[in-house]
């Protein structure tokens, strides 16, 4: 059964807000202490990798969450994981399962799919505060240059 078009921006909105809450949620956690708390000791400030990769997680996991520069930030959410997954987790084991990676991998799978079908509805650069200066279709930019 094929899901209906009108169907597919919505859920992929949903998926979009929902994935980027978890995401962010992870990076609030090691930061800030909150939410249960990191996996640990919290990492130092602009300590390689664990507080760069909870700033990603936080910042990138909010403009996912909110739909602004969603694509570049899903991308980069996408790679801190696939780091993740190959530094920390594939040399334990080869198989997710076996190494505990599935998270890492479900994330950076998940942020590439984000990437490459873009934000779904209701993201914030649908705002028509933020849509003005686009060019619509069929219609003639008016330039108040001289001459043109």
């Amino acid at each position: 059964m094929e899901t209906p078009t009108r169907c597919q921006g919505p859920v992929l909105g949903l998926f979009r807000i929902v994935l980027g809450l978890l995401f962010a949620c992870h990076g609030a956690a090691t930061l800030f202490d909150v939410l249960g708390g990191g996996h640990g000791q919290p990492p130092g400030t602009g300590e390689w990798p664990g507080w760069w990769a909870a700033v990603i997680q936080l910042a990138g996991g909010s403009l996912v969450l909110l739909g602004l520069a969603t694509r570049p930030a899903a991308v980069l959410c996408s790679g801190s994981m696939a780091y993740a997954y190959f530094v920390h987790h594939q040399p334990d084991a080869l198989f997710p399962l076996e190494n505990g990676g599935e998270p890492a991998a479900l994330f950076c799978w998940a942020f590439l799919l984000i990437a490459a079908l873009g934000p779904g509805r209701w993201s914030l650069t649908d705002l028509p505060v933020l849509t003005a200066h686009r060019k619509q279709p069929g219609r003639k930019e008016v330039s108040d240059a001289p001459g043109t």
